[in-house]
């Protein structure tokens, strides 16, 4: 299985050294070349460029890419980053990175796969707080 990743942040780099550990054929993207330090030992292979340079995503191997991950910093270019992978290069599984989570909620309804780390974090952190036993701070007991 081929992915190709785009933006080697912490998130990125991590998605990618993980699925090259699952014996994923992984090629990253990213336009800061220092971006390849956070990969460790890597032996996939890294594009320098932007993600929405056709260009790239063509040396990137995208048209041979089973899977892609869009996670730059940037919500608009990762959404426009992968509807190009979706309808250019018909690329089966893209899943896009988006903060914003009405923006991730549109996007979704229209077939494109988002992950909001913004709502994953509401979700999480009020459902810890539920669960926790303590009284809430000045309450009579």
């Amino acid at each position: 299985m081929k992915a190709v990743i785009i933006g080697c942040g912490r998130v990125g780099s991590s998605v990618a050294k993980q699925l090259a550990g699952d014996g994923w054929d992984v090629t990253c993207i990213d336009d800061d070349e220092n971006a390849l330090s956070r990969l460790g030992e890597w032996r996939g292979g890294f594009v320098i460029g932007h993600g929405m340079d056709l260009e790239v995503l063509d040396r990137a191997g995208v048209a041979t890419a089973d899977a892609a991950v869009v996670a730059t910093d940037g919500d608009n270019t990762n959404v426009v980053i992968g509807q190009i992978l979706q309808r250019r290069y018909d690329v089966g599984c893209v899943v896009v990175r988006v903060f914003d989570p009405r923006r991730a909620e549109f996007y979704a309804e229209r077939g494109l796969r988002t992950v909001c780390p913004t709502k994953t974090a509401i979700a999480t952190l009020t459902d810890v707080v539920r669960s926790c036993d303590a009284s809430p701070v000045g309450s009579a007991g």
